[in-house]
């Protein structure tokens, strides 16, 4: 294997693992008693700082055609309310398998494609469905057959769908040739509005006052943000995109990984299956016949360019 491809290669894999670690500073944050509103607006307001830093040091231009205005504004809603509906989500059930749900989006968009825009859906994509969801009624039920908390599940449900509307709506709109860092900044600028108006203003805001909330709201920028962003651009020009997309099946296995090693998340023999079924089938509906073209696009959205 060439140096470029091993570069690749590491870059992919720092993408998904820097993605997949929104637990490791979110529940923290919780721990502590900064709720989720509070913890997404200082996640938006610090990652906007970096964005635009980046920008700037690339030279890129902050301008919006007016047809451009109220596309990316919707687009920022949904990414936002995405957000919002996962990090609820870890409230109510273990952040890995949570992470692991909301990594479903790619079989939501298969089903947005199929129902909306008359999609065809091959034999392929719906068997991918179908063990999507097997996977998932694995995953419902957990240790001592206890079942998880139904408004986690439809919380994180939300979370997959809102992300896989973002994604169509970035394809399908005067957005598709936005650049990618552009773009970005834009949605979590429009999206951060979510949470001014949910904390009223700032007069809910809760202020961090440790030196820990401080590095865990940074982490929550820094990592899941702009590195996983840098990274998987350089992955993409580096491998292509199709081996950085499977490689996004770290996102979730990382998540998975800190909540058991760090927060003492339990998994059942039961769960593992579920997991590995949710995986196999995103896997196959992004390398099955023509799966990639309509991820394509949006994997170069979280790119710099």
């Amino acid at each position: 294997m060439d140096n470029k491809k091993v570069k690749g290669y590491a870059y992919g894999v720092i993408a998904s693992v820097s993605y997949g670690l929104n637990p490791l500073f979110a529940l923290p944050l919780y721990a502590s008693g900064i709720r989720v509103d509070s913890v997404l607006f200082y996640r938006y307001v610090f990652a906007l700082l970096f964005l635009a830093v980046m920008m700037k040091m690339s030279g890129q231009s902050f301008a919006l055609k007016r047809n451009e205005i109220l596309p990316v504004a919707v687009m920022g809603l949904l990414f936002s309310f995405s957000s919002l509906f996962l990090f609820q989500s870890f409230n109510y059930m273990d952040a890995g398998i949570a992470s692991t749900i909301l990594f479903m989006y790619p079989v939501l968009v298969a089903v947005i494609m199929a129902v909306f825009f008359k999609e065809r859906l091959s034999v392929v994509k719906i068997a991918s469905i179908a063990t999507a969801f097997v996977g998932i009624s694995m995953l419902y039920k957990g240790e001592g057959g206890a079942t998880l908390s139904m408004t986690g599940v439809c919380l994180v449900l939300m979370s997959s769908l809102t992300y896989a509307l973002y994604i169509v709506g970035v394809n399908r709109s005067s957005l598709k040739e936005m650049p990618g860092l552009k773009l970005t900044f834009y949605a979590i600028l429009f999206g951060s509005l979510v949470y001014i108006v949910r904390l009223r203003g700032g007069m809910d805001l809760q202020w961090l006052t440790e030196g820990t909330q401080w590095m865990n709201a940074l982490g929550l920028a820094l990592f899941p943000s702009l590195i996983s962003m840098v990274t998987i651009a350089k992955a993409i020009r580096n491998i292509g995109a199709t081996p950085a997309a499977i490689l996004g099946a770290l996102e979730p296995l990382t998540a998975l990984f800190v909540g058991v090693m760090v927060f003492h998340e339990r998994l059942t023999g039961g769960n593992v299956v579920g997991i590995l079924l949710i995986l196999f089938a995103v896997t196959l509906i992004v390398v099955g016949p023509r799966g990639w073209l309509r991820f394509k696009a949006v994997w170069h959205k979280r790119t710099v360019g």
